[in-house]
């Protein structure tokens, strides 16, 4: 099992600046914009761990409102 890290994704939804941390294996850009969408409540999570869900792209986001997604290890 991957050992898992806490990461600090920041982003602005709409304006406003928005901030969280989460636990995950890995992190890259296109993973934290799917999470930044979920947080800003826009993005959906699987109702059963391996349910598969669509994860929405960075244009897609940007189209929903949420900007300047930023992550880092915390």
């Amino acid at each position: 099992m991957a050992q898992e890290k806490h990461y600090r994704i920041d982003y602005l939804l709409r304006g406003a600046y928005k901030s969280f941390y989460i636990r995950s294996s890995s992190m890259d850009d296109p993973e934290a914009w799917h999470w930044a969408t979920v947080d800003a409540g826009l993005g959906q999570l699987p109702k059963y761990r391996h349910d598969p869900i669509t994860k929405l792209s960075k244009p897609q986001a940007e189209r929903l409102g949420v900007t300047d997604v930023e992550w880092s290890i915390a």
